[in-house]
């Protein structure tokens, strides 16, 4: 089965990749934001290691839910 590019996906296709797109940039864009914002010892282990997950949107809702520390 052949991949379809963008442009031969239906309009409801494309619509509803372009919204996951914009969903998984938002969080991982939030995600990058509270790293920079956070205190060092509110996070739970090191921050660089949280900024590399943080890269896509699965390690930037594990870093929501694991990552910080409610203080």
């Amino acid at each position: 089965m052949k991949k379809k590019s963008f442009k031969e996906m239906p309009p409801l296709q494309r619509v509803f990749t372009l919204v996951l797109i914009g969903i998984s940039v938002g969080i991982v864009t939030a995600a990058e934001r509270d790293l920079q914002r956070r205190p060092a010892d509110e996070v739970r282990g090191e921050k660089w290691l949280w900024r590399l997950l943080c890269l896509n949107a699965v390690g930037a809702v594990s870093y929501f839910r694991w990552g910080r520390l409610q203080g």
